[in-house]
């Protein structure tokens, strides 16, 4: 890792907190108290669903257990993920379940 000048770090960070405020006062400030529109609360149904996946696709197919090498128990506990995801139709279960899954799979084959 690289040496980071501290006037650089702490503009990034400031910067960065900033933008995150901002970003935050747009939505709960200035447009809290109103009613959005129609289209924009459709779109926003799918945050959820784009975010999760994206959080954890990358921990799937690059694992950091294996450095970064494709596993199959991963995988095979992810798509199990999924299905009881798709059939229960809760985020909480198969989030449990997953989870229980990986600890069990990751301590049958140690």
């Amino acid at each position: 890792m690289t040496h980071l000048d501290p006037l650089t770090l702490w503009t990034v960070i400031i910067g960065l907190a900033i933008g995150s405020f901002a970003l935050r006062f747009l939505f709960i400030g200035l447009v809290g108290s109103r009613a959005m529109p129609a289209w924009l609360m459709r779109h926003l149904r799918y945050t959820a669903v784009a975010v999760i996946p994206a959080l954890v696709a990358p921990l799937v197919i690059w694992p950091t257990p294996t450095n970064g090498q494709f596993s199959t128990p991963h995988l095979a506990v992810a798509c199990v993920t999924f299905a009881i995801g798709y059939w229960t139709k809760n985020v909480l279960m198969a989030g449990a379940v997953g989870a229980g899954l990986l600890i069990v799979v990751q301590m049958t084959l140690m």
